[in-house]
């Protein structure tokens, strides 16, 4: 079959290597895109008198047709034709004859590959941006449920201070607040319409790349054609804004996977978000936090592949571009299914807040209660850290904890120590009185949850 570009040519590629060079595996997901800008081309054409108004008729209708089939599934596309432009223009030639070439006039695939991701783009970054609210939604409210629920917060994953599990639960939503405020600034640099650049040099067609930018929805055109068709940054930015994205649910997964072993037994996941052991049949496996841990991998591993393939790309359009769209097509599929699974993952946990208190109560998180005690009686800080400590190493040799030292010990290591201090060695109170702006105190975690729903 000869290629629609294939007038100089004297010979064919063997299959083989068609097959290398073919992009249609994987473009085929631009279909919808692809169509879209298309029709604004041609609309645009018409509108500036480069093709008569029974020519833009007849071709919108055959990519309408098409359209119709793509959304049905039933369009059949081709490794000869190579990618999902040509296979759907000669598609479109096949169905309405040779008018159908004229559909690309002053453009070329390099701006339109490029127009067909960023619209890609737009409406992905739109969609995930949905699916992050969402998750953040749940997450305040399991937050809500246990603002009062206290729980052993860590340091070098040892137990530190007291805190709400809802203090906890909303750093995350503060995490994914920053991710989906990153996405919508990118749409500054995705929002603009690289259609018209042709290859590399514009055209010498009286085009309006204005009126097809509008007609496509994006609120700029590119500068400069050069830029237009070489441009990646925008695919950059968002690989780059989806790793830190995936580094955090990475993060919020590693404490879910540690808070449902037997070791800490803080939570415990639903069975629909668990697996068993083909072995052990006693086993209860957190595989899908565990699979979104592992999947952040492959997410840095599009980014960094980009970045190395665009490193020592000459201008303008080079075939290397073509390594553009697996990564971005794996990542959105990656980042839209472990926000779903996430989200349905935290929404149907269950907190055993008995084990939480239990945990507070037998550890030493509540000792640097004790030092601000003796601190806000007076004392250097300094002289009450080495007092407290102390007192935790007595207790570590008398094997138990801070609360069941008797008072006359306290007061053998300081005269300013009196009954209250139970009271402050309270885990409860401990949280409690933690009441500075975005710390942990009940009252507070309840100000940021109002927050958190105000910005949703």
């Amino acid at each position: 079959m000869s290629k629609l570009w294939g007038g100089r040519f004297q010979k064919s590629a063997e299959e083989w290597v068609d097959e290398f060079g073919a992009s249609i595996g994987f473009d085929q997901e631009l279909v919808m895109e692809d169509l879209q800008g298309s029709i604004a081309h041609v609309t645009m054409l018409g509108n500036c008198g480069i093709l008569p108004s029974e020519d833009v008729e007849t071709i919108i209708d055959g990519l309408q047709q098409l359209k119709l089939k793509a959304e049905s599934g039933k369009l059949e596309y081709l490794i000869e034709n190579e990618d999902i432009h040509l296979n759907l223009e000669k598609m479109l030639i096949d169905l309405i004859g040779p008018v159908g070439g004229k559909l690309h006039t002053g453009r070329s695939r390099n701006d339109q590959v490029a127009t067909d991701m960023h619209l890609y783009l737009k409406e992905q970054v739109n969609e995930i941006s949905l699916l992050i609210a969402a998750f953040q939604k749940t997450i305040i409210e399991q937050a809500e449920q246990h603002i009062m629920t206290v729980a052993p917060g860590y340091t070098h994953l040892q137990r530190a201070q007291p805190i709400s599990f809802g203090h906890h639960l909303m750093t995350y939503f503060w995490m994914l607040q920053r991710d989906k405020e990153r996405l919508a600034d990118s749409m500054k640099r995705i929002d603009i319409s690289p259609l018209g650049a042709g290859a590399l040099a514009g055209t010498t067609f009286p085009i309006d790349r204005e009126s097809s930018a509008e007609l496509l929805g994006f609120t700029s055109v590119y500068q400069n054609s050069m830029d237009a068709v070489s441009d990646r940054d925008f695919i950059v930015e968002f690989l780059s804004n989806s790793s830190m994205l995936m580094m955090h649910l990475s993060r919020f997964a590693e404490e879910i996977i540690l808070w449902s072993s037997q070791e800490f037994q803080f939570i415990e996941l639903d069975d629909s978000f668990s697996t068993g052991s083909s072995i052990m049949p006693q086993k209860k496996n957190p595989d899908m936090a565990e699979l979104i841990r592992g999947k952040t991998g492959r997410v840095y591993g599009n980014l960094f592949s980009l970045l190395t393939t665009l490193k020592g790309l000459p201008l303008a359009y080079n075939k290397d571009m073509q390594e553009d769209k697996e990564g971005m097509f794996d990542t959105v599929h990656t980042l839209k299914g472990s926000l779903k699974i996430f989200e349905g993952l935290i929404r149907t946990m269950t907190v055993k807040t008995e084990q939480l208190t239990k945990a507070v109560n037998q550890d030493f998180s509540n000792a640097t209660e004790l030092a601000d005690y003796l601190a806000a009686k007076g004392m250097p800080f300094r002289e009450a850290h080495e007092v407290t400590g102390k007192l935790v190493f007595l207790c570590i040799q008398r094997g138990h904890y801070l609360v069941d030292l008797p008072l006359e010990e306290f007061q053998k290591k300081s005269r300013l120590i009196e009954e209250d201090v139970f009271e402050i060695l309270s885990p409860v109170k401990a949280v409690e009185r933690r009441n500075s702006f975005g710390g942990t105190g009940f009252e507070q975690v309840k100000k940021q949850i109002e927050q958190g729903k105000v910005l949703l």
